[in-house]
């Protein structure tokens, strides 16, 4: 059995509106798609998601907390976010990540073993610097 997949929240957008994701991703989700708690998105998405929309830089057809349950009801799964991944996000090897939301995600990732499907570059370098395994979307 594979790693289970977290999602960064760009990868849960994209992947709950049907954008084009790279081969390798859609390779790794269908891979994943059927073991249980194969595919995960961390809490903290749920309050970037709701950031992008207060902010006027996302339009979802319904409201935020709704778009977000949707896809965990269909089989996603929401990974663990204990005080302890949180502290983990405060001491992240490499060069430091300037976003809170995503030092939560890589250090949930580190904390579980996930493979962290992202395009975002400052996390796609924690991974070049084996630090996170990461799948580019």
């Amino acid at each position: 059995m594979s790693q289970a997949i977290l999602l960064d929240t760009c990868a849960f957008i994209w992947l709950v509106n049907a954008d084009d994701l790279r081969a390798e991703a859609v390779a790794a989700l269908h891979e994943m798609e059927m073991e249980p708690d194969g595919i995960l998105v961390s809490p903290i998405s749920a309050w970037e998601i709701g950031q992008l929309v207060a902010r006027g830089r996302l339009r979802l057809p319904s409201e935020p907390a709704k778009w977000f349950e949707r896809p965990l009801q269909g089989g996603l799964a929401l990974a663990p976010l204990p005080p302890s991944v949180l502290v983990a996000a405060s001491f992240l090897p490499g060069a430091p990540l300037r976003d809170p939301a995503d030092r939560i995600i890589a250090a949930t990732a580190r904390s579980y073993g996930y493979r962290l499907m992202t395009r975002d570059r400052a996390l796609l370098g924690l991974a070049g610097e084996g630090h996170l395994k990461a799948i580019a979307c």
